[in-house]
């Protein structure tokens, strides 16, 4: 059980608090990184964000772009919290070489240590949870005010309009993705259903679908799937990954996950638009999002 606790409290960046950020940008093995320290922002805190530009840009352009979330495990595992890192610069900068995926840019933005499950858990589902939970979850998790949607303005309305300005992009939904892994997961698909015109798609690994920190699981799961049955958007212009494994805190997600598919199953989701694939003995680490990466990098970027 108490190893349990950890990893819950793991997961939701309690305990894996960032470093602060490095003057420099982060080492990569390809590509380069523009670092944009205290990006400043009136709906959520400063926060640096880093933006991965592969090898040739901007003659390959213009590009699609990615956003991402966790910035700070995404390219250099020296300045990670934990040492690991998800080697975004090496799997993606591999595909594009070799003509895999479209020309892509990667927009990560840091996420904010200690308000960082107030700004991924899904605003707009805890309207479904009973009253004790919502107060339980508000309480403990979301340090009593929810910050998600305030964290999806920042995106839409500041970083977005920022990146298209500066970068050479093709600034449509067909070509503006979302990625993250457990918290990171929700507030992608959140930012899919929120934004269905801003973004075309999102990838979803070790979707964090329990939610909080070890109170009513199968409540928190089942909110956000109420909510998913209203708010997915079309199947015909949008697409989804998802992935989960079997080891430590992934252990805890196919029963969720496989309620989730039911529902996308019924807003007219299919091969075509959707996957979810599950990795036998994998855990819920960077080195596992790593070693699978190019998987939801192909299925978004194709």
């Amino acid at each position: 059980m108490k190893r349990l606790l950890f990893l819950l409290l793991l997961a939701h960046g309690s305990l894996a608090q960032p470093a602060p950020p490095a003057a420099a940008p982060p080492h990569v093995s390809t590509g380069t990184v523009r670092r944009f320290t205290a990006f400043p922002s009136k709906f959520v805190a400063a926060r640096t964000v880093d933006v991965w530009l592969p090898d040739g840009y901007p003659k390959n352009g213009p590009y699609d772009v990615l956003y991402m979330h966790d910035g700070q495990m995404l390219f250099d595992s020296i300045n990670s919290w934990n040492h690991q890192e998800w080697r975004v610069d090496e799997v993606l900068g591999r595909l594009e070489a070799s003509k895999a995926v479209r020309p892509t840019i990667v927009v990560s933005s840091f996420n904010n240590g200690p308000y960082r499950h107030a700004e991924y858990y899904p605003q707009r589902a805890i309207g479904y949870l009973a009253p004790a939970v919502r107060d339980t979850l508000m309480r403990k998790d979301l340090k009593g005010q929810p910050l998600a949607d305030a964290y999806l303005k920042f995106m839409v309305q500041e970083l977005k309009p920022f990146v298209d300005k500066t970068f050479r992009t093709r600034p449509g939904p067909a070509h503006t993705r979302v990625m993250g892994s457990s918290m990171g997961g929700l507030i992608s698909l959140y930012a899919l259903c929120e934004y269905p015109q801003v973004f075309g798609g999102a990838a979803c690994l070790s979707t964090h679908w329990i939610g909080g920190f070890g109170q009513d699981q199968a409540a928190l799961a089942a909110a956000f799937q109420q909510y998913l049955k209203i708010k997915l958007p079309d199947p015909a212009t949008h697409r989804l990954y998802f992935d989960y494994g079997t080891a430590t805190l992934d252990a805890l997600y196919e029963p969720h996950q496989l309620a989730a598919d039911a529902v996308l199953r019924a807003r007219g989701y299919s091969a075509k638009n959707w996957t979810t694939r599950k990795f036998e003995g994998a855990d819920h680490s960077e080195h596992a999002w790593a070693k699978r990466l190019d998987q939801p990098l192909r299925w978004l970027l194709q």
